[in-house]
C-alpha cells in the first residue's frame, strides 16, 4: 500500500519506518526533502522510503497519515492538497502546551476539526493513544498492546485496522468520528501516567475479556 506520512517526527518516523519494514510503499511528506536529517530516518526504512514534498507525497499515496503537532496540522493540511477519497488517519491530539489537557474537547474534538479542514477525506482517528515507542514495539509479556480508533467510513476503517496490526497492536473500533471526543481525552491518561507521573513510556493499555 502507498503511505504518505505527513510529518517526519517521533510518530511519523516511527509509524514509516514500521510500516516500510513490513513492505508498504512509504514517502515521508516534508517542507524540505533535501533535509539531511531524512538520510538517517529513510536507512532505518529499509530503503523502501523516500521523502518529497508534502502535496507530492499525498498526491502519490493511497492513506495519508498526519502526524504533526496540532499547531502545524492545519497549515499541513492545506500543504497536503485535495485529499477528497483519500484515507486520512489522524494521529494528533489537541494538547496544551503543558500537557494538562485539550485545547478542543467535551463537544467536539480534534478527529472531526481534521475532517473539516479536509473535506471528503476519509478519516480515521487512530495511532493517539499511545506513544512512539509502543508504535515501534507493541508486543508485551501479556501480549499485544490495544489501538483504539473511530471514523464514519468502515472501508477506511478496515485499512487503518490491518495497518495497525502490521504493526503488532490488537485495534479495536470505538465506533463513529465523534467517538474521537472519547479517544482523546483517553490520550490524556497515558502522557500523564508516562509524563507528568514519571513512569516513562515502556507501558502499554490492553484490552482484556473473561
Amino acid at each position: 500500500m502507498r503511505i504518505a506520512i505527513i510529518g517526519a517526527g517521533n510518530v511519523g518516523g516511527t509509524l514509516g519506518t514500521g510500516w516500510a519494514r513490513r513492505g508498504h510503499e512509504v514517502i515521508f511528506g516534508v517542507r524540505d526533502a533535501s533535509d539531511p536529517k531524512l538520510k538517517e530516518l529513510l536507512s532505518r526504512a529499509g530503503g523502501k522510503a523516500r521523502a518529497a514534498g508534502v502535496k507530492e507525497a499525498a498526491a502519490a499515496a493511497e492513506v495519508v497519515a498526519l502526524t504533526v503537532p496540532w499547531p502545524a496540522a492545519q497549515d499541513a493540511l492545506r500543504s497536503a492538497g485535495d485529499l477528497r477519497g483519500k484515507i486520512l488517519l489522524d494521529c494528533t491530539n489537541p494538547l496544551k502546551p503543558d500537557l494538562s489537557g485539550l485545547t478542543v474537547g467535551y463537544t467536539a474534538s480534534g478527529g472531526e476539526q481534521v475532517a473539516g479542514w479536509a473535506p471528503g477525506a476519509r478519516v480515521v482517528k487512530i495511532f493517539n493513544t499511545t506513544g512512539f515507542p509502543n508504535m515501534a514495539n507493541p508486543e508485551y509479556p501479556e501480549g499485544r498492546s490495544m489501538m483504539l480508533y473511530c471514523g464514519d467510513d468502515p472501508a477506511a476503517k478496515k485499512v487503518a485496522a490491518q495497518l495497525a496490526t502490521d504493526l503488532g497492536f490488537e485495534p479495536y473500533d470505538v465506533g463513529s468520528l465523534a467517538e474521537a471526543r472519547l479517544l482523546e481525552p483517553f490520550a490524556l491518561v497515558w502522557i500523564h501516567l508516562a509524563v507528568l507521573q514519571k513512569m516513562g513510556t515502556q507501558f502499554a493499555f490492553r484490552l482484556m475479556r473473561r
